[in-house]
């Protein structure tokens, strides 16, 4: 058994399985996923786990060279941004129209549902290589 890092077996298989510049998107609970796009729902009532729970979870064993935000989070939920900020303090960030994120799920490996409950709480993050 597993005894650390991400012990979801779904999840950990989908970070074990990508490559550099693979996507792989963290959302809140009202988030809409594509058809095609995996959907890890690890939600268990509103606002458990939370957003930043799931990615600094993540974030243990993916490496991250860039993430992609909603132009929107700069206003609507500051708070969240400097979370992701500091928890990705070295990280490229692009930001584009929440309507162009939601679109550019359907290019991720998986959508990981959380149960968060506060807006534009919704990540891309690009794979990067360790050597």
């Amino acid at each position: 058994m597993k005894k650390s890092g991400i012990l979801n077996s779904e999840v950990a298989s989908v970070v074990a399985d990508m490559g550099h510049m693979d996507w792989l998107s963290i959302g809140d609970a009202g988030m809409p996923v594509p058809m095609e796009t995996k959907k890890i729902d690890l939600c268990v009532e509103q606002g458990l786990p939370t957003f930043m729970q799931v990615l600094e979870n993540v974030l243990t064993e993916m490496a991250v060279q860039k993430i992609y935000l909603a132009e929107e989070i700069k206003d609507q939920n500051p708070t969240q941004l400097a979370n992701i900020k500091h928890a990705l303090p070295n990280v490229e960030i692009e930001f584009m129209p929440h309507s162009d994120l939601k679109k550019s799920l359907a290019k991720t490996h998986a959508f990981i549902r959380t149960g968060e409950a506060t807006p534009y709480s919704n990540i891309i993050l690009e794979s990067g290589v360790t050597f």
